[in-house]
């Protein structure tokens, strides 16, 4: 039987130039999240399947690679059910497992714990353009820090390091969960309805405020509920003033210094920010994840469309693994959907070393030989990166693909005539 070449659906093959921007981009999140603070940790790629279904992840749930029992806890003969022959799978996101972590590790972690990870993850999803069932996952989480510095933080080293990237037009959008609620709450839903219409208004930027209409009175809710909610959206503006306006307007249903705190946030932020982007208060940015307990943010790219991150307050979820809250905020990058917008434009890593190649004719003498990788070795230690291959037949198609690789000095070296 011959073996298959191409990889398994919905994974990839990653390709030398393609290698370089990722390492590169890693590196500089990496020293960019190190200078604000955060400390890099690591979990496994394997989590327990009862924390992977603990409700937490939304959609994703049912997007688990589960994993079967191994040795004599396998049998195949008495299985009834899935639960009998599966008892863990492969994190779909990296969530879950820091708060498994920080629940097994906290009386050996500080507080607040601002903590670096980054990793693969898989999801049994459909591939298509840009989406994978395994990617890489950048995420940045404060735990044990309940002020609104968490959020501050947070926003302003990941927009500083798409800056140090070279990101220029990006807009950050932020919103509070808080703040959807008591607007459901004031248009009259019950609280066991929320995330039903907040499902659906998170469609408003695809099918537009009458397709959000429409689709909530199919759903059962009441036309006049409806219109009195989409009211609420009518002429809000972008910015803080528009936070401060709902404090007013909701009034009853708000606690005041949730507004308080979003407008503190977005002031803070805009007034600290090095790189230049935009921060904009979005009241129908839902996101997805159920867990969210307060603000919620997410980077859009002007310039190429669509999202690349997002985050929020989750105070709840690691009580799931203590019995006890612990306040919680994170903030994940779309490394995939990074890279591939810096593939697909071209993108130089910027001071990479000069790369120099020595194309050695076959019958070089062993002493020429030893000229050359002496040479190549004072080369390298003054930062050249060296190349040394022999001579093909097809030298031009040879010294082609050296220059692609960006080699611009290309040395011949032939044997004693």
């Amino acid at each position: 039987m011959q073996l298959k070449k191409k990889p398994v659906t919905g994974m990839k093959d990653i390709l030398p130039r393609e290698m370089a921007i990722r390492e590169y981009v890693l590196q500089v999140m990496r020293d960019t999240y190190h200078s604000f603070g955060f400390v890099s940790m690591e979990t496994p790629c394997m989590e327990h399947l009862e924390n992977l279904n603990s409700k937490s992840g939304g959609e994703n749930e049912k997007l688990i690679f589960k994993i079967l029992k191994r040795g004599e806890k396998l049998n195949l003969e008495t299985a009834k059910d899935e639960a009998d022959l599966t008892d863990g799978g492969l994190r779909y996101d990296l969530t879950v497992p820091l708060c498994r972590y920080y629940a097994n590790h906290a009386n050996e972690l500080p507080v607040p714990f601002k903590a670096l990870q980054t990793g693969n993850v898989w999801r049994a999803d459909r591939p298509q353009r840009g989406r994978f069932r395994q990617f890489r996952q950048c995420d940045i989480d404060i735990l044990g820090e309940a002020g609104s510095i968490a959020e501050i933080e947070l926003i302003l080293a990941t927009s500083t390091f798409l800056g140090k990237v070279g990101f220029k037009r990006f807009t950050i959008r932020i919103n509070d969960r808080r703040i959807l609620k008591a607007m459901a709450a004031a248009s009259g839903f019950a609280p066991e309805d929320y995330d039903t219409v907040f499902i659906i208004l998170d469609k408003m930027d695809k099918i537009g405020r009458e397709g959000v209409k429409e689709e909530l009175v199919k759903e059962g809710f009441a036309a006049e509920a409806a219109e009195k909610y989409l009211s609420m959206f009518d002429g809000l503006t972008s910015g803080a003033e528009a936070v401060t306006g709902l404090k007013a307007s909701l009034e009853g249903f708000l606690d005041p210094e949730v507004a308080d705190d979003l407008v503190h946030i977005m002031d803070s932020v805009k007034k600290a920010a090095v790189y230049d982007f935009a921060l904009v208060f979005d009241p129908t940015l839902v996101r997805g994840m159920s867990y969210y307990t307060g603000p919620i943010f997410e980077i859009g790219m002007d310039e190429y469309g669509g999202s690349v991150g997002g985050g929020g307050r989750y105070d709840e979820m690691i009580g799931k693994f203590t019995g006890q809250s612990v306040p919680a905020c994170g903030f994940s990058v779309g490394f995939e959907r990074i890279v591939m917008i810096l593939l697909e434009n071209g993108y130089e890593v910027p001071g990479a070393p000069k790369k120099k190649a020595y194309l050695v004719e076959k019958k070089v003498s062993p002493e020429k030989m030893e000229e050359i990788l002496l040479a190549a070795m004072k080369e390298r230690q003054a930062g050249f990166q060296v190349n040394i291959s022999v001579m093909k037949k097809n030298k031009k198609f040879q010294k082609d693909q050296l220059a692609a690789d960006g080699y611009t000095d290309i040395e011949e070296v032939f044997a004693d005539r």
